[in-house]
């Protein structure tokens, strides 16, 4: 019998080209992706890998398999959705993913309240980035994602999966204390053309949004430090080294020698979404996360799941 969780990692290889770069994704170590396939390749008796260069290809035989288990998947999971629903039980182990913010400000305490309400359910939760957490979503390698997108930066999300807007977060502009807009309440990207920002790398949807801000302005933000994480944001501003723009959700307290401040045209609105396939639609325990997700901050003119 051919191993389903190890068509999973196959199909991470394939994505990623890499036996590193699926372990990574998956949440396992290169040997437990490496063993998988060993097994995949003995089960079905034929090779499923060939090297090219430092990477990985599937052969056509394992490009075959992947194409056919994820019907065979798919198909497995649209069954198991249809027995829960009919029982329905909010049971079993769901695999949550989300930007790190949502994990601090949002899934933690939802997922720390819904498992004490649901003592058969298991919520396991992983630190990933929109982008990546939808191409894991639709590759069928977690179960529910928590993504954002800033204003008019899209992000593209396949046909075969649904969402649902679950919160709407705001942004607003540190300073230090002894800056000179630290004592205005609103401020417009025009008051900023000149300052040095601390902002997300490159590429991110972050500092995408940052340069959009600017389009009004004829200008381009000016970057002086990069960092990841927002909390080291914090920690640079307080430093007096820079400005940051820092959503409010996940934030902690600020530093006592920084500010706060709003900003308009634009407005820096994220939107916070719960992606997930359609073939769990009907399930109990991803309706139940999904519910709770937006129950604790929940949009004016966003419906119920139907």
């Amino acid at each position: 019998m051919i191993d389903l969780a190890a068509i999973r990692s196959l199909e991470a290889v394939h994505a990623h080209g890499s036996v590193i770069g699926a372990a990574s994704a998956l949440g396992f170590t290169p040997s437990a992706i490496s063993q998988q396939i060993k097994r995949l390749e003995q089960q079905s008796g034929v090779g499923l890998l060939e090297r090219v260069g430092r990477g990985v290809i599937l052969t056509e035989q394992g490009r075959t398999l992947v194409e056919e288990g994820a019907r065979v998947i798919a198909e497995l999971e649209r069954i198991e959705t249809a027995l829960h629903a009919q029982a329905g039980l909010v049971s079993g182990e769901l695999s949550v993913i989300g930007f790190s913010t949502a994990m601090r400000g949002l899934i933690g305490p939802v997922t720390s309240s819904l498992m004490a309400l649901h003592p058969s359910l298991r919520i396991r939760l992983q630190e990933v980035e929109p982008w990546a957490a939808v191409e894991q979503i639709a590759a069928g390698q977690a179960d529910v994602a928590i993504v954002h997108r800033w204003g008019d930066v899209p992000i593209g999300i396949p046909d075969h999966l649904d969402r649902r807007t679950v919160h709407r977060d705001l942004a607003d502009v540190i300073v230090p204390a002894s800056h000179r807009l630290a004592a205005r309440r609103v401020i417009t990207p025009k008051d900023l053309v000149e300052e040095r920002w601390i902002a997300t790398p490159e590429g991110t949807i972050c500092r995408q949004w940052l340069g959009r801000m600017y389009d009004g302005t004829g200008r381009l933000p000016l970057i002086e430090h990069t960092s990841l994480e927002f909390e080291s944001h914090l920690a640079l501003v307080s430093a007096g080294l820079g400005i940051a723009l820092i959503p409010r959700l996940g934030r902690g307290e600020l530093p006592s020698d920084t500010r706060a401040i709003r900003i308009k045209d634009p407005v820096p609105e994220r939107e916070i979404i719960a992606v997930w396939r359609r073939t769990q639609d009907r399930s109990p325990a991803v309706r139940a996360i999904i519910e709770a997700l937006g129950s604790q901050h929940r949009p004016k003119g966003i419906s119920d799941l139907s």
